[in-house]
């Protein structure tokens, strides 16, 4: 068999706060790179502190692609980031240069990497009245009608998870056949590359805790909820009839500044129910990555030489085996 000779890239998965964003740029900066964001909140223009968004500073040390791509009240779907990236990708290629795919966000990694199934475009008067359902009934009740219908769907989507809850529902309405299914069917076009898989992550679940809490309370201090003050005060925000419905504010942490901006809880208890819903979407992220039984895991405060050989051997910088430890750190412990 001939060798491949396919472009390469490489793919850092992870949950939030595992330090991707610190590892992309000391990567891209190392092997003559450009990063291309998988994150869904970082497309939209103004979510900066609260989505952990690279500040100017650190884009300046590297190339940076699908960031500020919307304003926050504009839409953005998975299909449309899977084009944009490969775009990127081309160019990054066409560069001479090393595309280093970087983010959290499972659905856009799907997307890009192994594509999306053709299923039922969205139907404005069924979301409408879904959505009516949801505020008679509470979003609860539609998971839990979701888990009779396609209770794969449903393990994999939080309770409180409106958006994929209601997409769910509506594929499943209007085809009668479990979006589940559907996404088994997967397809498109993929990118001609050779991919290496990273998980990044702490072995145990308690130490991402801690790096969450600590990172939440360092956004407090960067001025997080007068990022959000600001978002208030934008026009098309304040005559929205429903703001927390819109994808880029049920971004985690944005949803609970704006209530707390609102008056319904106090500053400890805003505090305590972001930072759980962080630990929630580690916990939706880790699932998804349990997934990708390609992904080689490392956690990279405490494995950076293993790490960093892991890639070298992939790319042929060095052998495989000068950083001795450069196989499979293992899967996370809860």
């Amino acid at each position: 068999m001939g060798l491949d000779a396919r472009p390469r890239a490489i793919a850092l998965m992870g949950p939030t706060a595992s330090g991707k964003s610190a590892y992309a740029i000391a990567l891209a900066r190392r092997l003559d790179g450009e990063i291309v964001s998988v994150d869904s909140a970082l497309v939209y223009r103004g979510l900066d502190i609260g989505a952990a968004k690279p500040t100017r500073e650190e884009q300046a040390q590297a190339p940076h692609h699908l960031i500020d791509l919307r304003e926050p009240w504009q839409p953005y779907s998975a299909a449309e980031f899977a084009g944009d990236a490969r775009a990127a990708i081309d160019g990054i290629v066409a560069r001479g240069r090393l595309p280093i795919l970087a983010g959290g966000t499972g659905l856009y990694f799907r997307a890009l990497l192994e594509g999306l199934a053709e299923m039922p475009e969205a139907d404005a008067a069924l979301r409408a009245s879904i959505t009516a359902e949801a505020e008679v009934d509470g979003w609860a009740a539609l998971h839990a009608e979701l888990a009779r219908v396609d209770p794969a769907a449903a393990a994999r989507i939080h309770a409180t998870d409106a958006q994929r809850i209601q997409r769910a529902l509506e594929v499943y309405r209007l085809s009668g056949r479990p979006i589940s299914d559907w996404q088994r069917d997967a397809a498109g076009p993929r990118p001609p590359l050779r991919v290496l898989k990273l998980a990044l992550a702490p072995p145990r679940r308690k130490d991402l805790h801690a790096r969450i809490e600590t990172r939440f309370d360092a956004m407090l201090a960067a001025g997080f909820l007068d990022e959000v003050r600001t978002l208030r005060a934008l026009p098309e925000l304040r005559v929205h009839p429903r703001p927390l419905d819109l994808p880029a504010l049920r971004a985690v942490g944005y949803r609970q500044a704006w209530e707390h901006l609102d008056g319904a809880t106090s500053a400890a208890e805003f505090r305590e129910r972001a930072i759980a819903a962080t630990r929630q979407l580690a916990k939706r992220q880790f699932t998804w990555l349990r997934g990708e039984l390609d992904a080689r895991w490392f956690d990279p405060a405490m494995q950076r030489d293993a790490l960093d050989g892991a890639v070298d051997g992939f790319l042929g910088v060095t052998a495989p085996t000068a950083h001795g430890a450069a196989q499979n750190a293992g899967v996370p412990r809860s």
